[in-house]
């Protein structure tokens, strides 16, 4: 199955629904950043519940999550857009622990629980949306959970979910959005509430194989669903070779002259795809030619 996510409508309009599959999604993420399974659990979890908040927005605006509670994993930064592309990275991607006493691996010791979650939106306007929250668990569906009800005021519930084979490949990854919009009365938030707290963990549901509709539909009850639009989620990276290039020429003659006297070629480096680009001598001095001084 491609991934993908779903939007919908729930309980006549009093609901409204995100859900995906990342796996093939949060797999390419681990093979570029070679990331161990804590690692893994965590940034999967992130990319999943950042590329189901890039799909509230429209047009070319695009939405950077921003993770840094404090423990070993480091920061974890991930940005996606209405179109479903996403890309993120861990600071630290070889982070593993035992399972924890769950018997589940251990993202919050990963992630830590001193620190912020940060969201920056921007909408195409001079002044982008941000909004910043404390780190509350350190699990990150509970932390997106608080963010939506602290900085958006939008009661909600995020689930998300990572498994990891024993070979560190991804086994199964998604997740899902529910948001109660004003007015929504107290038996709906009632039946939500009894549905979340017993259902079985998002990820083992993927496994299984239920789909996004599946998912909302185990979560709000099949009758009760109208779904709006399809959108595929796949991981891609804005990187290449002429923005790197661009941003060489960018550092300014006495800069360039420098990287030539020192080592005669330069390579760079994208945090969030791991890809590298290696510029000769020849061209960093066709790049000096162009720069400012």
């Amino acid at each position: 199955m491609k991934d993908y996510l779903v939007k919908a409508l729930a309980f006549n309009g009093q609901v409204r629904a995100y859900a995906a599959n990342t796996t093939e999604t949060v797999a390419e993420a681990q093979r570029r950043h070679y990331t161990w399974p804590t690692a893994s659990a965590a940034l999967g979890r992130a990319m999943t519940a950042t590329v189901m908040m890039g799909s509230m927005l429209k047009g070319d605006n695009k939405i950077t999550v921003k993770i840094d509670g404090g423990g070993p994993l480091g920061t974890i930064l991930v940005d996606s857009n209405a179109s479903g592309s996403v890309r993120g990275y861990v600071q630290n991607p070889q982070t593993h622990f035992e399972l924890n006493k769950h018997g589940k691996l251990d993202v919050a010791r990963a992630v830590g629980t001193n620190g912020t979650l940060s969201v920056v939106k921007d909408i195409g306007m001079r002044d982008h949306f941000s909004g910043q929250t404390e780190i509350v668990s350190g699990e990150l569906g509970e932390d997106f959970t608080y963010y939506f009800v602290v900085s958006e005021q939008v009661p909600s519930a995020v689930g998300v979910g990572v498994l990891v084979n024993p070979d560190n490949s991804i086994l199964a990854a998604g997740g899902f959005i529910i948001q109660l919009l004003p007015g929504t009365d107290d038996e709906t938030i009632n039946i939500i509430e009894s549905k979340i707290n017993n259902m079985t963990p998002v990820s083992k549901l993927i496994e299984k194989g239920l789909t996004p509709e599946q998912l909302i539909e185990e979560i709000l009850g099949k009758e009760n669903v109208k779904f709006l639009e399809t959108v595929p989620v796949h991981f891609q990276c804005k990187c290449s070779r002429e923005r790197f290039e661009s941003a060489i020429i960018s550092l300014g003659k006495d800069e360039i002259q420098e990287i030539i006297t020192e080592g005669g070629e330069a390579e760079t480096h994208c945090h969030f795809c791991n890809a590298k680009y290696n510029f000769t001598k020849e061209e960093l001095e066709q790049m000096l030619d162009q720069a400012k001084g």
